[in-house]
């Protein structure tokens, strides 16, 4: 097999008529799709790995373009990479780290602490030939998250006031806070509002958001501002991407082909009175932002709410009949003992407000929420601390949702997946019963009747762990044969989930000190897999090699 073709070959365009049957990216929600660092459309791979974007034909299994994004871009060593295709059109997203403001100037007397995010990048790059970058897109927040809704990707930034606050070790609080002040007063306008710059070819524009694209929730929730972004993947540059602003905080991004959520945990504020290292207390409350994407283009943010608690991950949100579910877990920290506890609670919006409606709470007195899983009118919530409860929750009445059903196992799901005919697959961790890891556990549950949801199956392999247990794309199911593809350790092990059991039938493996498999997908009949070191085309059925394609 050749390990590399430089281009494609002249004119060839790929259609998604001619596209065979191949497995997507494991999102949470149709209609919105999320980045990751390979995505297919049946017709061509595309990966992105140490700074290089490779396309494969999988019909030939070669390599037919390459493209080495230090060299083609103005940046150097940018951080971990990820993708959104539509089309013959890839963004690549990219996150980079910090440094020192070196334009930060400060009294010779103090230290700064002042630090600059070294931004977001973008970069537009077309497939229909040889891999052409179109254009790129620089902004000075650091990447949250993105969602992709037919050709429009939205892409979530959040920046922080540029301001290079002083630090006297001897100066008393009252001195600290007047020479903060005296900072934030002396402040123009690029200290708040991140700058961004685009290029196409030759061309560069330079801005600024401006002022009128930002929104000011009614609480204050954080000195952050996040950001909207919003890019016609169709169009021939990247433009200065519209952008929608709010005055916040959040670190969680939830997308549904209607609507976009930002949503985040309250930042610490000071306790009055409290001696200096306990007066930061942390706030038990969630703050959500929701945006309309239902348009194309620039989204309109239409309101915010509230609930108690904190939020595991985007699972633990979910858009229902013009409702929002909501599963966090409260804990009190004040407590000599753990007094945690976990609810779902139920939002709409009225206004600019997404008030509450309705919540069952109480669940897990003592342990914490690891996975959520909202389906149709059905939540289904695992918390954990010794044993893991499964708790089903009835959503059908938002005014009145309530727990109709509870299973107590060892151990824990860190990830559930719906799969037909009433059953839910969770993958986590095995237990003793005082709560000591014990390696993977993949369990199979029947929850047709959700009042007694009961495990058919368990497969557990002792002391080992599974990169799906915080990273949900690593995830492959293929429904009508039962297939499931789940990394384990830095493999991937095939199982087979049909008839009320779970069994084992194969086994893949990348070489090399870079193979630990991240990806599986499914294109036709062949299961390729992903690692730094390569790409692997197996045949599923038999754990057989089929190829291999080498990261050079």
């Amino acid at each position: 097999m050749a390990a590399e073709a430089r281009a494609a070959a002249p004119g060839a365009r790929v259609t998604a008529e001619s596209a065979p049957e191949h497995s997507g990216t494991n999102n949470h929600e149709a209609g919105a799709d999320e980045p990751d660092q390979v995505k297919t459309d049946g017709r061509r791979i595309v990966t992105v790995t140490r700074g290089v974007l490779r396309v494969v034909d999988p019909a030939t299994r070669q390599v037919t373009g390459r493209l080495d994004l230090d060299r083609a871009t103005p940046w150097r060593g940018s951080g971990a990479h990820t993708l959104l295709l539509h089309g013959d059109r890839v963004l690549i997203l990219a996150r980079a780290g910090v440094h020192p403001d070196p334009a930060a100037v400060v009294p010779e007397t103090a230290t700064s602490r002042a630090a600059i995010p070294d931004g977001t990048r973008l970069i537009l790059v077309d497939l229909a030939n040889a891999p052409t970058v179109l254009g790129t897109y620089r902004i000075d927040a650091s990447l949250i998250d993105a969602r992709l809704t037919g050709p429009t990707a939205r892409v979530v930034v959040r920046s922080r006031p540029r301001l290079a606050f002083p630090y006297a070790e001897r100066a008393s609080d009252a001195e600290r806070i007047a020479a903060n002040r005296a900072v934030i007063a002396a402040a123009d306008v690029a200290a708040w509002l991140p700058a961004y710059e685009s290029t196409a070819g030759e061309q560069s524009h330079a801005g600024r958001v401006g002022c009128d694209r930002l929104s000011q929730p009614a609480t204050w929730s954080g000195g952050s501002m996040l950001t909207v972004l919003s890019f016609d993947l169709t169009a021939g540059r990247l433009g200065d991407g519209d952008p929608v602003s709010v005055a916040a905080d959040a670190d969680t991004v939830y997308g549904t082909g209607q609507s976009l959520y930002l949503a985040g945990q309250r930042p610490p504020v000071d306790q009055p009175g409290a001696p200096r290292w306990g007066r930061r207390v942390h706030q038990q409350i969630t703050d959500v932002y929701q945006f309309d994407t239902a348009a194309p283009g620039r989204p309109r943010y239409v309101g915010a709410g509230s609930v108690p608690g904190w939020l595991i991950n985007q699972y633990a949100l979910s858009e229902w009949q013009g409702h929002l579910r909501v599963a966090t877990t409260v804990d009190d920290v004040q407590a000599t003992r753990s007094r945690s506890e976990s609810g779902v609670h139920v939002l709409r919006r009225e206004g600019e407000t997404l008030i509450p409606v309705g919540a069952a709470t109480g669940l897990g007195r003592g342990e914490r929420i690891y996975s959520v899983r909202f389906l149709g009118g059905v939540g289904y919530v695992v918390t954990f601390r010794q044993t893991d409860p499964l708790y089903t929750v009835d959503l059908a009445d938002p005014a009145a949702p309530r727990v109709t059903g509870e299973l107590k196992i060892t151990g824990y799901s860190a990830y559930l997946h719906p799969l037909p005919d009433g059953r839910l697959l969770g993958v986590g961790q095995e237990a003793d019963r005082r709560g000591r890891t014990q390696g993977l556990q993949v369990s199979l549950f029947d929850v047709r009747d959700p009042a007694r949801p009961i495990r058919l199956d368990r497969w557990h392999v002792p002391g080992a762990y599974s990169a799906l247990e915080y990273d949900s794309h690593a995830f492959l199911h293929r429904p009508e044969t039962g297939l499931v593809a789940l990394p384990v350790d830095d493999h991937v092990r095939l199982l087979r989930v049909t008839d009320g059991t779970i069994r084992a039938v194969g086994t893949v493996t990348h070489p090399g000190p870079a193979g630990a498999v991240t990806r599986s997908l499914l294109v036709g009949d062949v299961l390729w897999t992903v690692s730094d070191a390569g790409l692997r085309a197996t045949d599923p059925a038999t754990a057989r090699s089929l190829g291999w394609l080498p990261a050079t």
